[in-house]
């Protein structure tokens, strides 16, 4: 058999938008063209990759094989015209990483900071995203790792661990909370909570937490980053469950009090994830092994 890899990648297209005029879009070629291109992959492989219905197309068993290896192929493509591009232009290496917002406000920056002053010619392509989006973006081959934190399911992943955070209550520097040495999830339920936006670890995690305790939690405003929460706890409109590592270093130039929270989940581990059975590239696994090595004791706060 020979495979186009512009008809792979169409093919990749299609099937991710369950559309054909949606995957020519996406390849910028015409229906018509990608119905031809579509029919003669199908012959050539002397079987049909999709069921084909009023509103779309669905992938059948040969389709949903081809798939897998067709972003196998790509993702190996991407790789090269990178790293080709990268020796062109005097780097050595690329390695591409997808991180939680945890992460990349906190332990990251200084274990890629570290990573990258011992590979002075390696270039890295970080990316925030959201956990349980990582895991599908590694599943998928659309990155080489992916750190992530909280309940994901990274079953077909190799998983290793990065360092450990808690999460904390942030409350202004004169609220009756901040004398507190410790204090219950429970007990911030009364008062209005500032969270990250919708989607985000955060936002989906604490919901569920206060309706299993018979209560609800209902966000007085949803904002982008943790400095924004900070900034609008420090205003008094309400308070917030942040990591510590996060809120530690946005409470030296602002009026912030931290409570540690008594409950067992407020201890938080970002994983280090990239797919189980799939060598690395050579520079992705020293960069896994570096993060896996990294500590606490090591970063810049």
């Amino acid at each position: 058999m020979h495979f186009d890899l512009f008809d792979l990648r169409l093919f990749v297209y299609v099937a991710e938008e369950s559309n054909l005029r949606r995957g020519a879009e996406r390849a910028c070629i015409s229906l018509a063209a990608a119905s031809t291109r579509i029919k003669q992959l199908e012959d050539n492989i002397g079987a049909k990759l999709f069921y084909r219905k009023p509103q779309g197309v669905e992938l059948n068993p040969a389709g949903e094989a081809l798939l897998h290896h067709a972003r196998k192929v790509l993702q190996q493509v991407d790789h090269l015209k990178i790293d080709l591009r990268d020796y062109a232009q005097g780097a050595k290496g690329h390695v591409r990483v997808l991180a939680n917002t945890t992460s990349i406000t906190s332990a990251l920056p200084s274990a890629l900071a570290s990573f990258l002053a011992q590979h002075k010619d390696v270039s890295i392509d970080l990316r925030e995203r959201l956990s349980h989006e990582i895991v599908i973006a590694i599943h998928e081959a659309h990155a080489d790792i992916g750190l992530v934190a909280g309940n994901v399911d990274t079953q077909g992943l190799e998983v290793r661990d990065f360092v450990a955070d808690e999460l904390v209550v942030v409350v202004p520097a004169r609220h009756a909370m901040a004398t507190l040495a410790q204090i219950d999830f429970v007990q911030t339920l009364d008062e209005p909570h500032i969270s990250l936006a919708e989607g985000s670890a955060l936002a989906n995690f604490l919901p569920p937490l206060a309706r299993s305790i018979g209560r609800n939690l209902e966000f007085r405003i949803q904002v982008s980053s943790f400095e924004s929460i900070c900034l609008l706890v420090e205003a008094g409109v309400g308070i917030g469950i942040l990591p510590r590592s996060s809120a530690a270093r946005h409470a030296r130039t602002m009026k912030l009090a931290l409570v540690p929270l008594t409950d067992a989940w407020a201890q938080r581990e970002t994983k280090i994830v990239n797919r189980a059975g799939q060598p690395l590239p050579r520079l992705a696994a020293e960069l896994v092994r570096h993060l896996a090595n990294f500590s606490f004791a090591d970063r810049l706060l």
